[in-house]
């Protein structure tokens, strides 16, 4: 889902979006325990000064029990120098996730998440039923909603449909457009 995000972003004209991964918060041991996925090693640490550098952002995690990862949560925690300075605030900001199965919380780990944007004054970018047809898709298995792209992951083996990534994509696309409008044309002082 994140690389697709990235990938729609990217494709508007003069954006160049950065994939960044949260620090991770709990032990190898528990990780087996839990048979998460390994890390992609591809993908950079993020340090909370570094969210300064961007115009806008489109923040990804898993749910757990109905809110943001606790890693996530933990990197969030850790911006408090930036939210102290109100250094983020007007920039604007996306979310999307991915969620066990349907009573996982697809909403609501959006709207618990749309919280930490307020906090630091980002101007949160929903997704709304921009998508067109496919935010009504009935026919088959479809996470996210007008806050945003989402998956379902089950145990962490179910990979996102086609139409899911196409989602993540036009979310992506979508978010940097406006993140490039409102740069173009900053607020007054």
């Amino acid at each position: 889902m994140a690389r697709e995000v990235q990938r729609g972003a990217n494709s508007v004209q003069d954006v160049e979006a950065t994939l960044w991964q949260v620090p991770e918060t709990l032990s190898n041991t528990i990780l087996q325990k839990m048979n998460a996925p390994a890390k992609a090693a591809d993908v950079p640490e993020i340090r909370p000064e570094q969210l300064l550098e961007a115009d806008g952002f489109l923040f990804g995690f898993p749910s757990r029990f109905g809110v943001m990862a606790a890693q996530f949560k933990a990197f969030f925690d850790a911006t408090n120098d930036l939210w102290e300075h109100q250094a983020l605030a007007g920039k604007p900001a996306g979310i999307f996730w991915s969620t066990g199965f349907h009573g996982g919380g697809q909403e609501l780990t959006a709207l618990t998440a749309i919280t930490q944007l307020a906090h630091h004054g980002m101007i949160f970018v929903p997704l709304g039923y921009t998508f067109g047809s496919g935010m009504f898709e009935m026919n088959q298995v479809k996470g996210g909603s007008s806050y945003g792209a989402g998956t379902y992951a089950a145990d962490g083996s179910r990979e996102p449909t086609e139409l899911e990534l196409q989602q993540a994509f036009y979310q992506g696309k979508y978010v940097a457009e406006i993140t490039k409008k409102l740069k173009n044309k900053p607020l007054a002082s």
